[in-house]
């Protein structure tokens, strides 16, 4: 019988952590380019009377669509695993980390990657170029604090294919590293990493080494925004917040007049805050109708409704009362990723042959989030780990949207659309404003 070599190949981005074993096998990429956006294309959205420009020059437009396709798939799919646990998921970061593994893949788990992340079709160096050109953009903000790092750690001696290596260099500046994985301060040099690049918010990544794990891909994003219109903390008052466990409980919510963009169907209000100066980037909070549950109502929630609505945002003066909160969130995806396709990749037919010689397949795929929410405004970070181992009418009045009851929120990027985080809260209590920081 022949001996296999267990490889383990860890991705960590933003708040996800991913821990793959996988068996690799030759890639059979499908043509077909993304065409680029046209330089006219420009399409303005007015929020809270500031002009954003949403320019894709720089981007695939198919690839952006599909990104969006893939967060909602990612968020439905956890939503069934999570039994109205508050969540907090980071699309950015799972999609990022896969993609590192995707170059890596081949034949039926190549496809089946693709069918995942919603890829379908789409030539692999044109979505690496896009999502060069996506980092880029990303992390051109000024008036908002955005840094995402890609990392690759390496067995010391394990056989990698250079163009492997390259490839994620190249298009997602990953940096890579060889390790003797077999001391015991492998562990904390990768932990270390991975606390630094989310600003101390994301640590003990990696639970131990073992002795078939080979590589680890990891991804880390932090972010930090300053509200456009900061909540005046002496309007912060306790409020009663029904929880979805049927508890009731008074808890500080923030309080702000003002002009925003709202839109509010029978089923729910919606709104969105923006960050920064120039308001590129949002939280969008989305509050069923006191008659519908936030269950009842995600059935709703999908790439196509969240499109449609957020073309009805309109300019309205209104008050939004908000709780301030503080969560943090763990959750393997091994089970939601075979979920929306990627099967192979977890088994004895997993193939990677574009990242090794050796058989390989993903053992574990770990994703960590953390928010915290105040009146200056939100930081959040998550990670991201692979491991590879051997085998609505108009509102022409004021509004008030109490966020006292469960609610879903959005953090995305209004140039690109890129969804960075997804949460839920359902539940609360006085403990989700500890500082995680101490």
């Amino acid at each position: 019988m022949i001996k296999r070599v267990k490889h383990l190949l860890i991705l960590i981005i933003t708040t996800t952590l991913i821990l793959i074993s996988s068996i690799l096998v030759k890639i059979d990429f499908q043509t077909g380019k993304l065409p680029m956006a046209m330089a006219e294309e420009n399409i303005t959205h007015n929020f809270n009377n500031n002009l954003i420009a949403k320019n894709h020059d720089y981007f695939d437009q198919q690839l952006l669509n599909r990104n969006r396709q893939f967060a909602f798939n990612l968020f439905q799919q956890t939503l069934k695993a999570n039994n109205q646990d508050n969540l907090l998921i980071s699309p950015a970061s799972v999609s990022l980390a896969l993609s590192l593994l995707y170059n890596g893949a081949s034949g039926e788990t190549q496809q089946q990657m693709s069918k995942a992340l919603a890829l379908q079709g789409l030539d692999l160096t044109e979505v690496n170029k896009a999502y060069k050109n996506l980092l880029t953009i990303l992390q051109a903000k000024t008036d908002i604090k955005l840094s995402i790092a890609n990392s690759i750690w390496l067995r010391e001696g394990f056989a990698i294919k250079p163009s492997f290596l390259e490839n994620n260099q190249q298009y997602y500046q990953a940096e890579v590293t060889e390790l003797d994985f077999g001391k015991p301060e492998a562990k904390n040099i990768i932990n270390n990493w991975v606390k630094e690049s989310t600003q101390g918010k994301i640590d003990n990544m990696i639970d131990s080494i073992k002795r078939e794990d080979v590589l680890f891909l990891i991804n880390a994003i932090y972010f930090q925004g300053k509200w456009q219109s900061q909540f005046n903390s002496d309007l912060t008052k306790t409020q009663p917040f029904n929880s979805a466990n049927g508890e009731t409980i008074n808890y500080p919510l923030m309080t702000q007049q003002g002009n925003f963009a709202y839109y509010e169907s029978d089923d729910f209000q919606l709104i969105n805050l923006p960050y920064g100066e120039s308001g590129s980037m949002s939280m969008y909070i989305l509050l069923p109708q006191e008659k519908i549950s936030l269950e009842t109502f995600l059935n709703q929630v999908n790439s196509q409704t969240w499109q449609e609505w957020q073309n009805k945002l309109q300019d309205t003066e209104g008050l939004i009362a908000l709780p301030k909160f503080s969560l943090e969130y763990d959750i393997e995806l091994n089970n939601i990723l075979t979920d929306l396709g990627m099967k192979n990749a977890f088994t004895d037919q997993a193939d990677f042959s574009n990242l090794t010689e050796s058989k390989v397949k993903v053992s574990q795929v770990k994703h960590k989030t953390f928010i915290d929410v105040n009146e200056e405004g939100t930081e959040a970070s998550a990670a991201t780990s692979i491991g590879v181992s051997i085998t609505s009418l108009p509102i022409n009045q004021p509004f008030q949207m109490i966020v006292n009851r469960p609610f879903l929120y959005i953090i995305q990027d209004n140039q690109t659309d890129t969804i960075l985080f997804m949460g839920t809260v359902n539940n609360l209590q006085l403990k989700n404003l500890v500082d995680f920081t101490k």
